[in-house]
């Protein structure tokens, strides 16, 4: 979207709000944490800056590289910052950007009409918490160079060289603070998923990542024409869609730019993602309020007047969503943020503004298209039919329990502490493992629920179907919280969920099954860390009657070194829990002394990549699953969702 700027973005336009002292100091309150995810952060704050000159107008690639070092160089071609003198400041409105907190063009309506950054902060943040950093200007054929380490101006601005009269753009590299950040080291899969999500967001714009710390130098770049309309069909890829077009509604309400792309598959879990100003709202807002309405509003009109429903009837926006994938993206001049996280859109105006463009453009659609309109309305009515099923089987499961108390699954063994943070569960796969455990286990506080065999791949059920399977039953009842629309967070009954499975292929499949159940329909369980894997030992060493266990191959060769490589050492492969006695499942994966527990976290951030790879590997297509493994079996030893 081309956004026309206001005045020329000039030195004087750079406004100063405070100092930066307070950054170092808390850091947390600007990125948000000291852990891997502020480190990345650092550089979606500098690359939000060469997107702002893309949205203006300016700018159409942006260069990303992390170095040998592992620093990193952003550069793009848009129009430079500034390089005169700022006359509030009295030095120079680049050297203003990176070290006044609050400065930038995106306050007092001069430079920016929408802005990607959300405070102004970004450059000086990055500035406050790098080692050093270096920029480069491209400006009327002179490069202007400045330093600075920690925040603190090492260098005047200066002119260090020559270019081409018409080249323009900024150069900017910086080391993160070691004093600062957990970890230093950047991780190539994050970066991509987010700059992959920037691109296509902002139609035309080219991005490209590299990566210099390999021995060959790996690039990756990103360049979409048809935008949010081809998020929608790589978000597709491991499903089948219903209907070949992308159905995409574009238009301006108020000052907002609305842009909705959508497309239904053959899958039972709707993936909306909502952006304001290419930012994630995770949480949603108005603006994906108004795009549901409008969904709701839209497909019953149609189904009544063209007598797919009958008039009485009402589709729920749920049953409409189902198997959707749908990108909202708004721009908006002031976005205000709302909740702990400030993940929430909470303008009222871009409510209206996005029910008013998608249901105008919606309808044209559906009329234009009957085929695709019957499609999804066909889907629509069989999801509210498995949905009332299901609602009968809830209440059926809810009349049960009401009648006989709280009647947990026979195979629970439960602990006898009634504090829900005391308590934990271990989910096990099959009777022999589970029967170790229940021996092995603090009677107070773990309890152990076994599942027979493979539970049921909620990725390819409904939920008339997941309701009516006996092992998810269990788990439901089990944990106390509900499912979906139920879910309470305040009636979970153990505050650790410990998934324990073999070491093996098997023991992975039923982890992921677990895993992709949890996601699906309690993923506040994941985001809250409620839920867990227990790490099994692979080997176990005798010598001389002493015992010691391994979790890695890599361990297994440490020890080895420690003790020597004798012939009287005893090492057992261990297949599966089955093969350990009640004594050894303790010591080794149950006491919360010596146990190796891993927490199942989730990016909120990157939720869209995170949809993706569930549907790749729990969803019918063979193909995408198959390059799925191949591009990701060199990260395979720490997998983390």
């Amino acid at each position: 979207m081309g956004t026309e700027v206001n005045q020329e973005y000039g030195a004087d336009q750079i406004q100063i709000l405070e100092g930066l002292e307070a950054v170092r100091k808390r850091p947390g309150m600007y990125i948000g944490s000291t852990s891997l995810r502020g480190l990345h952060h650092l550089v979606y704050e500098i690359v939000d800056n060469s997107i702002d000159e893309a949205l203006a107008g300016y700018c159409d690639t942006v260069d990303v590289t992390i170095n040998e070092d592992n620093s990193i160089t952003v550069i793009d071609n848009g129009r430079g910052i500034p390089v005169g003198i700022n006359h509030k400041a009295g030095i120079p409105a680049v050297e203003v950007v990176f070290t006044i907190l609050h400065a930038g063009g995106k306050f007092g309506g001069g430079g920016y009409k929408v802005s990607g950054g959300l405070h102004g902060v970004g450059a000086s943040v990055v500035n406050a918490l790098s080692e050093w950093l270096e920029v480069n200007i491209y400006h009327e054929g002179k490069i202007y160079f400045q330093r600075y380490e920690r925040g603190h101006v090492m260098d005047k601005l200066k002119v260090t060289g020559e270019c081409e009269p018409g080249k323009t753009g900024t150069k900017i590299s910086f080391l993160p603070d070691k004093e600062i950040f957990e970890e230093t080291v950047f991780d190539f899969n994050t970066l991509k998923q987010r700059l992959r999500e920037m691109a296509f967001l902002t139609k035309n714009v080219k991005i490209i990542l590299r990566d210099k710390r390999e021995e060959e130098p790996v690039e990756r770049v990103f360049h979409y024409e048809g935008g949010i309309r081809e998020f929608v069909t790589y978000l597709n890829k491991g499903k089948t869609p219903l209907y070949q077009d992308i159905i995409y509604c574009e238009g301006t309400r108020d000052n907002i730019y609305v842009e909705v792309a959508m497309q239904h598959n053959d899958s039972y879990t709707e993936g909306s993602y909502s952006f304001v100003n290419n930012i994630t709202t995770p949480e949603g807002g108005t603006h994906l309020t108004g795009f549901k309405n409008a969904l709701t509003k839209t497909f019953n009109a149609y189904a009544k007047a063209n007598k797919l429903i009958k008039d009485t009837e009402s589709l729920s926006g749920e049953d409409i969503r189902e198997g959707m994938t749908a990108i909202v993206s708004i721009k908006i001049e002031d976005p205000q943020f709302e909740g702990q996280t400030k993940q929430k859109l909470g303008n009222s105006e871009a409510r209206g503004a996005v029910d008013s463009v998608v249901s105008e453009q919606l309808m044209i659609y559906l009329e234009q298209h009957p085929q695709a309109a019957k499609l999804i309305l066909d889907k629509s009515i069989m999801a509210q039919r498995a949905r009332e099923a299901a609602r009968k089987a809830r209440d059926l499961t809810r009349r049960k329990s009401a009648l006989d108390g709280l009647s947990l699954p026979g195979k629970l063994a439960d602990c006898s502490d009634k504090n829900p943070a005391n308590c934990e569960i271990y989910i096990v796969e099959g009777d022999s493992a589970g029967g170790s455990a229940k021996e092995a286990r603090s009677r107070a506080t773990q309890a152990i629920l076994p599942l027979r065999g493979k539970i049921l791949n909620v990725e390819k059920a409904r939920l008339d179907r997941i309701y009516a399977n006996a092992e998810i039953k269990a788990m439901i009842t089990a944990f106390g919280t509900g499912i979906h629309d139920d879910f309470d967070i305040t009636k979970l009954r153990y505050h650790k969920i410990i998934i324990m499975t073999d070491a093996d292929v098997d023991g992975a499949h039923i982890s992921t099954l677990l895993l992709t159940f949890l996601y699906r329909f309690m993923p506040d369980l994941i985001k809250e860390g409620y839920v867990y894997l227990a790490q099994p030992p692979l080997y176990k060493l005798e010598r001389n009657k002493k015992v010691w266990y391994a979790y890695s191959d890599d361990e297994l060769d440490a020890i080895l070194k420690e003790v020597g490589r004798d012939q009287n050492n005893k090492i057992q492969r261990y297949k599966g829990l089955g093969e350990m006695d009640a004594e050894q499942l303790w010591e080794t994966t149950m006491d919360p002394q010596k146990r190796v527990l891993l927490r199942v976290t989730m990016d909120e951030e990157t939720s869209s990549e995170l949809d993706l790879t569930f549907t790749t590997l729990m969803g019918d297509q063979v193909e995408p699953r198959r390059e799925f493994i191949e591009e990701n079996a060199v990260y395979a030893q720490n997998l983390d969702i």
